[in-house]
């Protein structure tokens, strides 16, 4: 087993995708390595949110010890991701259910909260318009996909999934099959065949209903966020 400070000295060094290891490595150390992640946090506390302190504010959200549920409440009591709205949306429920990596009632509420976006229409329906889409704030979108992007290692959100899609030549059968959504011309069927963990394909979460077809789907693709708004 390597030691804390090498593991500390890597934490702070390596890339992305071996940060992301290490951290694993410290959440398994127990304390010792709890006190190495919140060190980490605290020096990133200036930098914007990514998958990289999301997944170190989520071993330490997890772990839910005495010290480490102080550390979050003094230092981070709102999570790692900043949650502005335009229309005073509450996301810190959202917030909380990523973080403990609960990702099939997070998807639900993501639902709902795009719902509350829209309108009192939207949420007495249970779903959205495409035309309503488009008129989403930037900052609202740009919150719901952050909060995905940077609790999940940066598998999950509406930006990897328009990426696959452009990669793919924006064919939406393509997509489907290379998020999970589809397999073998069947659609995966909801919920049960859905994957509410990190073993799921890149982009598989969050879901949007393609059964109505695809044009709510095409509306938030094209939606400006992807060139106006803030970095995830």
């Amino acid at each position: 087993m390597p030691e804390i400070a090498q593991l500390e000295i890597q934490l702070s060094k390596e890339s992305p995708k071996n940060q992301l290891q290490v951290i694993s490595q410290l959440e398994a150390l127990g304390s010792a390595g709890f006190e190495v992640l919140s060190n980490f946090l605290l020096a990133q506390k200036e930098n914007i949110a990514n998958p990289v302190v999301g997944k170190a504010y989520q071993a330490l959200y997890q772990a839910n010890t005495e010290e480490t549920v102080a550390f979050l409440l003094e230092h981070f009591p709102l999570g790692i991701v900043n949650l502005e709205s335009d229309f005073e949306i509450d996301y810190l429920p959202l917030q909380r259910l990523l973080a403990a990596k609960n990702y099939e009632e997070a998807d639900n509420l993501t639902r709902i909260k795009m719902c509350e976006i829209a309108g009192e229409g939207a949420l007495k329906r249970k779903w959205i318009y495409f035309s309503e889409v488009s008129k989403f704030p930037i900052q609202d979108l740009q919150t719901l996909n952050s909060l995905w992007v940077n609790y999940s290692e940066g598998k999950f959100g509406f930006s990897v999934q328009r990426s696959l899609w452009i990669s793919l030549g924006r064919d939406y059968n393509k997509l489907w099959n290379k998020i999970g959504w589809k397999k073998e011309n069947h659609w995966t069927k909801f919920p049960h065949e859905f994957t509410w963990d990190l073993s799921a394909p890149p982009g598989h979460l969050p879901l949007l209903n393609q059964l109505r077809g695809v044009r709510v789907t095409d509306a938030l693709y094209a939606h400006p966020v992807w060139t106006q708004g803030k970095k995830s």
